[in-house]
């Protein structure tokens, strides 16, 4: 045990308490619940409570997230929560996190990142390239949207939206051939036995953040922020800061057509992948650049830039006059 744990757990008494809010969805309650789970593993005597909350995205169901307005719609009520000291942490999926948080919050602990790949579910096990012409493809994503339309053009994309027990119900009862999810998300349920392939990110390029969990607290906070020091994963966190960075110099939400991935070798390389699509699929611009993981922002800052540049902002411009 590292000895600012050990100095910590001193003045650890049986009445702290962590206050975590969290989404009421399946998904979130079970990232939630890993987390409190570990940090009573860390802080022995540690009380830990979960705080639902419903949030503006749970609420819309029947319209396509980008219809409606993509940044922030599943974190805004539990930010003010935040702010508000009603809770002491939120647990995020890091891919529903706008670029920029409230002032006096921050999300700077990132615990170690599950499968970042899209994964798929089809009826019958095919594989996207082996489904018949029109087949029917659902997703919520327009970042998946437009890449199955530029890769898999004879495949039929239909809006997709619900948890994720409604997601499966609706192929299961034969509404879709096939749907796509995030691969992090089915694992961290126990439903890894529900996919039937995966989407390479050569191929299919996640959403920024797809696969990270992002630990939001207030600013201020320093004895909460030493409690969860040791969660926090440095390798994951590097990637994330430059996809982050990306998403801000793009602008972007989780809900418009761009994706970005980062890796890190054993050397301290990153490497970043960047893209840009237009709804249809039609224009694609994807690039991918290297930088030394000591500047992981100016990395994402300046893919942004060229992808911008490439017709990235053309492109951008369409989507945002649509929604």
């Amino acid at each position: 045990m590292h000895k600012h744990q050990l100095q910590l757990m001193r003045r650890l008494t049986l009445a702290e308490l962590i206050r975590i809010g969290t989404r009421k969805s399946k998904l979130a309650l079970a990232q939630t619940g890993w987390i409190a789970a570990r940090l009573k593993e860390l802080w022995p005597g540690l009380e830990v409570e979960l705080v639902k909350i419903t949030t503006r995205g749970d609420k819309i169901l029947d319209v396509p997230l980008a219809k409606v307005g993509g940044k922030g719609l599943f974190v805004k009520e539990i930010e003010q929560a935040l702010l508000e000291n009603k809770v002491d942490i939120a647990v995020h999926s890091l891919k529903d996190v706008p670029s920029e948080v409230p002032e006096g919050l921050e999300v700077t602990v990132f615990p170690e990142r599950e499968d970042p790949r899209d994964a798929v579910i089809s009826a019958d096990g095919r594989a996207l390239s082996k489904l018949p012409e029109n087949s029917r493809v659902g997703t919520s994503s327009l970042r998946r949207m437009a890449q199955i339309r530029a890769n898999w053009p004879h495949l039929n994309v239909i809006s997709l939206r619900g948890n994720l027990d409604t997601r499966l119900n609706k192929l299961d009862s034969g509404q879709f051939d096939c749907i796509l999810l995030a691969a992090a998300g089915l694992n961290r349920l126990g439903l890894s036995g529900r996919i039937t392939g995966f989407l390479e990110p050569d191929r299919m390029l996640p959403a920024i953040g797809q696969g990270a969990l992002g630990i939001e607290l207030r600013s201020d906070d320093e004895q909460t922020k030493k409690i969860l020091a040791p969660l926090h994963h440095e390798p994951t966190s590097l990637c994330v800061r430059a996809e982050r960075a990306l998403l801000i110099r793009l602008e972007g939400g989780c809900q418009v057509p761009i994706g970005g991935y980062c890796t890190m070798d054993d050397s301290g390389i990153l490497t970043l992948r960047g893209l840009v699509a237009d709804e249809q699929g039609k224009r694609v611009i994807k690039i991918t650049r290297k930088g030394d993981a000591s500047h992981p922002e100016t990395l994402g800052r300046n893919l942004g830039t060229e992808l911008l540049d490439a017709g990235g902002r053309e492109i951008l411009n369409e989507v945002y006059g649509k929604n």
